[in-house]
């Protein structure tokens, strides 16, 4: 089985690419093919044999991981499956990429598999980590209904038969978006404990834009994937737990911003999932509608 990787760099952790670049290239087995996308940067300084692609402007996370996707053929055909790893993460583990293609090879329908993330110096994993609502016990591994953008493995014949990710989300959701896809061609997801890339802990709302983008993507990803009549429950539900939150009045105004954009600007095809992929959603623990 043949694995590639794709990481996404903005150019400013080059330190943190080399660490991870090295922590792939010592994995066991077949070597990797990498493939780095500098997303509005230019790459330089890469190792022999790392293939890098400079974009003139930044795409986005799915928008920069298409194009790594592309890179490999025709929805990444050239290889069995890519891995996604986080530019300032790092593998764990040298027998990473040997337990990837074990997992692929035993099970047919597994189309992604999503890694643990864990921090370097505690080695602790955060709850909004572990891609289940049932999330206390980071170690236990199981199928999910989606996964972690940065440190994930996804077997390529699923983009063949559900494409890539949504480039209009540019970050926040767009793996949920791919995995109800995924699901609803009946391909499996699991959430493997033992699979693991460290990753400094941090906030997500460190980026600029954090509650605008989720509110609209979470907007969009109703939108385009659900069953008409669970749309307003499944926004219902995620507007009544913002509240519930208590965020801040600049942290509110944002989301409410991205909500009405999320409804006002076109988000894409529209794919409702079959009502058998919400009984399934609904069997493993999460679902559609929270």
């Amino acid at each position: 089985m043949k694995l590639g990787a794709v990481i996404i760099t903005m150019g400013n952790r080059p330190d943190d690419l080399r660490a991870l670049l090295d922590s792939v290239a010592k994995q066991d087995g077949e070597p990797i093919e990498v493939v780095v996308v500098g997303n509005g940067a230019p790459v330089t300084g890469m190792p022999e044999g790392v293939r890098t692609i400079d974009l003139p402007e930044n795409l986005g996370i799915p928008g920069g991981r298409n194009v790594g996707i592309e890179a490999f053929g025709p929805g990444g055909t050239d290889v069995d499956v890519l891995l996604f790893l986080d530019d300032d993460g790092l593998l764990a583990n040298t027998d990473t990429a040997e337990l990837v293609r074990q997992a692929f090879t035993a099970d047919p329908r597994l189309g992604i598999i999503s890694f643990r993330i864990a921090d370097p110096e505690t080695g602790l994993t955060q709850r909004r980590h572990v891609p289940r609502l049932r999330a206390a016990d980071p170690m236990r591994s199981s199928r999910v209904t989606t996964f972690l953008g940065g440190a994930n493995a996804v077997r390529t014949k699923v983009f063949a038969e559900v494409g890539g990710l949504p480039d209009e989300f540019f970050y926040a959701h767009e793996e949920t978006d791919l995995a109800w896809r995924a699901l609803d061609a009946d391909w499996m997801i699991d959430y493997r404990s033992d699979m693991v890339l460290l990753h400094p802990t941090t906030p997500p709302s460190r980026h600029a834009t954090y509650h605008y983008n989720v509110a609209r993507n979470r907007v969009w990803l109703a939108r385009r994937n659900l069953p008409a009549p669970l749309v307003p429950v499944y926004l219902g539900v995620w507007l009544l737990l913002t509240l519930a939150r208590r965020p801040s009045v600049p942290a509110l105004k944002a989301w409410l911003g991205g909500f009405r954009e999320g409804w006002a600007a076109p988000c894409g095809p529209r794919r409702p999932m079959k009502w058998r992929t919400v009984w399934r959603l609904t069997r493993l623990g999460r679902p559609p509608v929270v």
